[in-house]
């Protein structure tokens, strides 16, 4: 479980396929002290909650570095089958019991991809528009929260499967959101009281 709060920037230095059934590793640079990472621990890359099964500090990268693995299903489910050698990483280390909830509880289950429509820039913020398949979009609230590459961000406007956010100068340094472009395909999460309240209406299709 995550809060969508970005505590990192990491960066993808190896990409490597394992085997015909299209499963990948990745090895991604971090400034987190690995030494405090633990074997099968669980870090949100990009908003997919994805486990630790290798770690170090050596020659390989610049720094500290982990390892995770995602499966073809998981690939093709979300934009982690477009990273390369160079893509930038929005981490976040999973909760702790007593740890400030600063976002709101994001599960790092992406539940679809949307795409950046429109980029502007509207006084110190960035105004982005963000198109989302229809499945997800009708979970998105003006003045909800939604989860977007992992980043906890409140809707601004709704309307059809098209939705608003507006990203701070701060959250432009902190995060990916500064060179996110029009085009580019991002991870979407909804937030899990609209699926809930959906679910008890009858109306949960994800």
């Amino acid at each position: 479980m995550f809060t969508g709060i970005i505590t990192d920037i990491g960066r993808i230095a190896e990409r490597v396929d394992r085997g015909a059934a299209g499963d990948r590793l990745f090895l991604v640079e971090t400034r987190y002290d690995t030494g405090t990472v633990d074997l099968g621990a669980s870090i949100a890359c990009n908003g997919c909650c994805l486990t630790v099964t290798d770690k170090g500090r050596d020659g390989r990268v610049r720094g500290f570095w982990f390892a995770v693995e995602a499966s073809q299903e998981t690939l093709s489910k979300t934009t982690l089958g477009d990273w390369q050698a160079g893509t930038r990483l929005n981490l976040e280390r999973s909760l702790r019991l007593g740890d400030e909830l600063g976002g709101h509880l994001v599960y790092g289950h992406v539940d679809g991809v949307g795409r950046i429509a429109a980029r502007r820039p509207e006084g110190g913020s960035l105004r982005f528009t963000i198109e989302a398949p229809e499945t997800v979009a009708k979970y998105v609230a003006s003045k909800g929260s939604v989860a977007i590459d992992g980043v906890s961000l409140t809707v601004n406007e709704a309307a059809g499967n098209s939705f608003g956010i507006n990203i701070i100068a701060h959250t432009q340094q902190e995060t990916t959101f500064g060179g996110l472009q029009p085009g580019q395909a991002v991870n979407l999460e909804v937030d899990m009281l609209a699926r809930y309240v959906a679910r008890l209406l009858g109306r949960d299709e994800l």
